[in-house]
């Protein structure tokens, strides 16, 4: 891939000189919104699918989370374990929490499934879950909160430290609004965490103290129908209180095609459910998500004069636009007050087709990114023809030649290894059609000439200044001397005569010695 991105890279480059050396009016963009104002102290409103911040306060400052660090736990459980596994709660797991904390009653020797333990984690927010999944993931609390520390820094925290899987009081354990919300962002991005953190009811196995099960709701208020806090469009959340953190929440919900996640840090109750709610109504209200594709046409239409690995490319497209992605902005904006920046820096969480990723900027912050691909239907249509075309592809399938099912798995077997040979293949050489270089050439070269040209201009005409410039000094040196220009000129013209002479001269006498 790195290969193909280097022979790529040159083609592109000289396409977007070309589209940039025709700038569109400028026109004053709108501003970014920012009326609004929240109680708790920390707080950031962001959106899920850009990673865009669309308001914050104090949002580098560290806070205490309390039990919203079980969304980080969470997340690292589900990334490192089956959710079939079985866990065994240790007597360290059960009791090395803080007397009154929360917890689904379960006690020391029971087991339940890393699943089961998960909804008791998120809905119950139970410590003693969160210390059990945590033993069971890395051996113990303190491992599990290196791992903690280390999932933080690959996601871009860098004002968190972790020291424990439940968020009790520790002056060792905090975070930030924004470094919470890139957390809660990958965990709402997860399929797995979502379906559990959104759930509104679940029923716990009996243990050897609920001998009935146990039936949890999630403490988030704003995801009960029935609570006047309730708001329809949560996807879901986390709660968390301490004496020294205060009240703390997660929310991430969705609203025409847009997911926002808010974070408050030090609030209070009830107001910390009132200042969710406005983050979120101001980000719905004020804001729009845009699938770049539906509007991108810069990169969107390079179809002509590509060879792919031989093939001449025209319909479908050589390379395609990432249809989900997206840019946020605000809805008095438009899509083309966002200006695209064009990247090669791909990396290895990007689509396994990407090339180059195109940046969206919006004044000074940016506001998403999409990525532009090798169209898959090439390799498909490719491998379809070579399969086609193929000698013997129809009697190795013939039922007349093997049973049908084996040949069914020979014939499957044979399109996944021209797939992959077409893949491969295809990553390598990514030619640029000879006409396109001409057209280059014939341009580098016209402006060689042009430059060369101008140069001797430039040249000439020096010369001749400096001609004017010896000639203005020599005078003012014979006005000095007493000497007349004629009479300086005409006692030139003589020695110039004796030098001709002499020269004559000497070349006669040379060549009667020869």
């Amino acid at each position: 891939m790195t290969q193909f991105i280097k022979k790529v890279s040159s083609f592109f480059l000289c396409l977007f000189l070309i589209v940039s050396a025709f700038p569109g009016t400028a026109m004053a963009a709108a501003d970014w919104p920012d009326n609004i104002s929240v109680q708790a102290d920390g707080a950031i409103l962001m959106d899920a699918d850009t990673g865009t911040i669309l308001w914050g306060q104090n949002i580098h400052n560290q806070y205490f989370p309390a039990s919203i660090t079980k969304v980080m736990t969470a997340l690292l459980v589900i990334e490192n374990c089956r959710l079939d596994d079985t866990v065994t709660f240790s007597h360290d797991a059960v009791f090395n929490v803080e007397s009154g904390s929360s917890n689904a009653g379960i006690n020391e020797g029971d087991q339940l499934s890393v699943k089961d333990c998960l909804y008791a984690l998120l809905l119950k927010s139970a410590n003693e879950s969160a210390n059990a999944l945590a033993e069971h993931v890395a051996g113990s609390r303190e491992a599990f909160a290196d791992m903690m520390n280390a999932r933080a820094k690959e996601l871009g925290c860098t004002n968190t430290h972790f020291a424990n899987p439940s968020g009790l009081n520790n002056p060792e354990h905090y975070t930030s609004p924004y470094d919470m919300a890139l957390i809660a962002r990958a965990a709402f991005n997860n399929p797995i965490f979502e379906e559990i953190d959104s759930t509104t009811y679940y029923k716990l196995p009996p243990n050897s103290i609920n001998k009935e099960g146990l039936a949890i709701y999630p403490g988030h208020k704003m995801m009960r129908k029935g609570s006047p806090y309730y708001y329809p469009e949560i996807v879901g959340g986390k709660t968390g209180y301490t004496t020294l953190a205060g009240n703390t929440l997660i929310t991430c919900a969705e609203k025409n095609g847009m997911k926002l996640i808010t974070v408050i840090l030090k609030g209070s109750t009830p107001q910390y459910w009132a200042d969710t709610r406005n983050l979120l109504e101001f980000g719905f209200n004020n804001f729009t998500s845009l699938k770049a594709a539906d509007y991108e046409k810069t990169y969107s239409s390079i179809t002509n004069d590509l060879n792919f690995s031989g093939l001449s490319i025209t319909k479908p497209e050589a390379l395609v636009l990432d249809p989900d992605s997206r840019i946020i902005l605000p809805k008095t904006a438009d899509f083309y007050d966002a200006q695209p920046e064009l990247s090669y820096d791909i990396s290895g969480d990007d689509p396994d087709n990407a090339i180059a990723r195109i940046n969206y900027r919006y004044q000074d912050r940016v506001v998403g990114s999409t990525f532009l691909e090798i169209n898959n239907s090439l390799v498909e249509s490719a491998v379809k023809s070579k399969l086609d075309d193929a000698p013997g592809t129809a009697s190795e399938t013939s039922p007349a030649a093997v049973d049908a099912s084996a040949g069914k798995d020979a014939a499957k077997l044979k399109a996944d290894r021209a797939a992959q040979a077409y893949r491969e293949k295809a990553l390598r050489p990514f030619e640029i059609p000879l006409s396109a270089w001409l057209i280059l050439g014939s341009v580098g070269g016209a402006m060689v000439i042009g430059g060369l040209i101008t140069f001797m201009i430039y040249r000439k005409h020096r010369e001749e200044q400096d001609s004017l410039i010896r000639r203005e000094q020599r005078l003012k040196r014979l006005k000095d001397s007493g000497v007349s220009a004629d009479e300086f000129d005409s006692l030139l013209q003589q020695r110039r005569g004796i030098y001709t002479t002499r020269k004559k001269g000497w070349r006669k006498g040379r060549f009667k010695f020869r």
